[in-house]
């Protein structure tokens, strides 16, 4: 059993700039690429709104699910703050829920796919102090049928184990593949880890790496985990010039064995198309 490193490990080998930029696990079989962003509302960390940046950092990607957080303003009217029709252009991905006022997404998280058949997408409201949301999001990618879930967990400790409990009742008893992915806030990964109630279900655990202040990551505060975990081949930050100026997180990419890990659909019901 591969042991996972603890925070001042972690940490010292960051410092020492020995921190791995990806975990290969089950052989370089993808079928699909996933992806997380937190986009840190444009902001990049010279201070400057530029939306045009991150969506030149999520071609960069070249994945065909990426989920984004803080992709809406955080109050207000939380009008959506990226320009869709140029993703789109750009890398052929869209939106798999019908965006409502101005808004992108759903307490700033938005799920944008390449390919494949949304049967249905849910959006869910965390608990805690802060205003937090996930989305669950259901695919047929290549005969596959796949969830995904979306989520930016809360700063507080006491509120992150609250929303991984509540995020495990919403999808209880699904059968089929699951990923979770987003910005956890949450760099532990042994005892004193907000995530605890999520690891018996998803992994793979030892799959931690920085990301973190973006100019130099420290914490590994993006996750991507699946159901079971073996859906999941290789784990890697990207890290380009121009990723570690358009945000304050780098993204997380995954790369995904859909075909050794899933059962296809025998009677899919389409509730929408993504083209």
């Amino acid at each position: 059993m591969e042991i996972s490193p603890t925070l001042p490990q972690s940490l010292a080998a960051a410092f020492r700039r020995e921190a791995p930029l990806s975990i290969d696990l089950n052989g370089n079989v993808p079928c699909t690429t996933i992806a997380s962003y937190n986009v840190h509302k444009c902001v990049g960390v010279d201070g400057r709104f530029d939306p045009a940046r991150i969506v030149d950092v999520i071609c960069e990607l070249n994945a065909d699910v990426v989920a984004l957080q803080e992709a809406d303003e955080r109050i207000g009217d939380r009008r959506g703050l990226l320009d869709l029709g140029a993703l789109r252009r750009k890398t052929g991905l869209v939106p798999t829920h019908p965006q409502r006022n101005d808004s992108h997404g759903w307490h700033g998280n938005l799920i944008l796919v390449r390919r494949g058949v949304v049967q249905g997408f849910r959006q869910v409201k965390l608990p805690g102090l802060e205003p937090r949301g996930a989305l669950i999001v259901d695919l047929e990618i290549s005969g596959v049928a796949l969830r995904v879930i979306a989520a930016h967990f809360g700063l507080l400790r006491r509120s992150r184990a609250q929303q991984a409990h509540a995020l495990l009742e919403a999808t209880h008893p699904v059968m089929q593949p699951t990923i979770l992915l987003g910005d956890l806030n949450e760099w532990r990964v042994r005892n004193r880890s907000s995530l605890n109630a999520l690891l018996p279900h998803f992994g793979p655990i030892h799959a931690v790496l920085p990301s973190f202040p973006s100019r130099f990551p420290l914490l590994a505060l993006d996750r991507i985990l699946a159901r079971p975990a073996s859906l999941i081949s290789r784990i890697e930050v990207h890290q380009s010039p121009l990723a570690r100026l358009a945000s304050d997180h780098l993204p997380l990419k995954a790369q995904l064995n859909l075909a050794g890990a899933a059962q296809p659909l025998t009677q899919p019901t389409m509730l929408s198309h993504v083209t």
